[in-house]
C-alpha cells in the first residue's frame, strides 16, 4: 500500500491485531483463530472492503509474521509492529509514519470483532463526510452492558465522554450505550490528540477512548452515534464467545 499524498482523502482503516489468543486456548494471534472455517480478522477485512475502504493497516505484534501470511494474498495492505503491548492508542502510535501525510477518515477497529458490518461503518462515513467532525464512535444500545464502557452525555443528549465499568459511578453503571471500539477519526486530528494521551493509568497504558475526550477539550467536534446492530455486540475474547459469534453468523446467513 502506497503512503497516502495530502490531496488523498479516500478513507483508511486500522486494524489493531495485535494481541495473542491466551484466553483461546491458542498459541495464534487471537485475530487467527477461526469462526466458521475463516481467521476473525478476515470478516473485518471483508467488512471494510464492503464499506468502501481498500487502504488497510495491519497492527501486528505477537507472532505477526503468521498474520502477514495468512493475509499474503489480500491487496491494499500495510503492516506496523508494536512490539510492545502497550494498549489501543500506542497500537495506532506505531502507524504515524505511514498516517503522517493523510488528510482523510481514518477508520479505526479492532480486528477481533467480526460481526462489524459494512453497513455501520457506511453511516458513519457518510456522517462524517457531511461535517467537520474530528471523531465518530460507533456506539450500541445494549441490554446487558456490563463489563464495557459507557457513553456519558450531558443534559441535551452531546457525548462527554467514555467511563470504563471498573470506573463507573452507580449512575454510570446503569447506562446501556456502550462503546463498542468503532471509530472514524480526522486523521490529521488524530494525530495531533495522540500527542497528549498519557498512559497514567491502572494498566500503564495509552489508550485510544482517551482521544475524543482530549479533542473535546480542544474543542473540537466528537459525536456518538448509536448505529451499530445488535450483532456488533459480539466480539470474541473467550471460546465461548467464539460459539456465540458462529452461532450468529450461521442465523445471519454468512456462512
Amino acid at each position: 500500500m502506497d503512503v497516502p499524498d495530502r490531496t488523498d482523502s479516500a478513507p483508511m482503516a486500522v486494524v489493531l491485531a495485535a494481541g495473542k489468543g491466551t484466553r483461546m486456548n491458542s498459541d495464534l494471534p487471537k485475530v487467527l483463530c477461526t469462526a466458521c472455517g475463516r481467521p476473525l480478522v478476515a470478516w473485518v477485512l471483508d467488512s471494510l472492503r464492503n464499506a468502501g475502504v481498500c487502504r488497510i493497516i495491519i497492527v501486528v505484534g505477537y507472532r505477526g509474521d503468521l498474520v502477514r501470511e495468512a493475509l499474503s494474498d489480500c491487496a491494499g495492505l500495510a503492516y506496523a509492529e508494536q512490539t510492545e503491548q502497550l494498549g489501543t492508542g500506542h497500537a495506532v502510535m506505531m502507524c504515524r509514519d505511514q498516517i503522517a501525510n493523510f488528510h482523510g477518515p481514518l477508520v479505526v477497529v479492532a480486528g477481533d470483532s467480526p460481526m462489524i458490518q459494512a453497513g455501520s461503518l457506511r453511516q458513519l462515513l457518510d456522517r462524517f463526510e457531511r461535517g467537520q467532525t474530528a471523531c465518530l464512535l460507533g456506539t450500541l444500545i445494549h441490554d446487558d452492558p456490563a463489563g464495557l464502557g459507557r457513553i456519558v452525555r450531558d443534559g441535551d443528549r452531546r457525548f462527554t465522554g467514555i467511563v470504563e465499568e471498573k470506573d463507573c459511578s452507580p449512575a454510570e453503571r446503569a447506562i446501556r450505550e456502550v462503546n463498542m471500539s468503532t471509530y472514524i477519526f480526522d486523521c490529521q486530528k488524530l494525530l495531533a490528540a495522540l500527542s497528549e494521551v498519557r498512559r497514567d493509568n491502572r494498566q500503564g497504558e495509552y489508550y485510544i477512548t482517551d482521544v475524543p475526550g482530549i479533542m473535546l477539550k480542544r474543542g473540537q467536534e466528537v459525536l456518538a452515534l448509536p448505529v451499530l446492530n445488535s450483532c456488533e455486540a459480539l466480539s470474541v475474547n473467550t471460546v465461548e464467545q467464539l460459539a456465540d459469534v458462529e452461532r450468529e453468523m450461521a442465523r445471519m446467513g454468512m456462512v
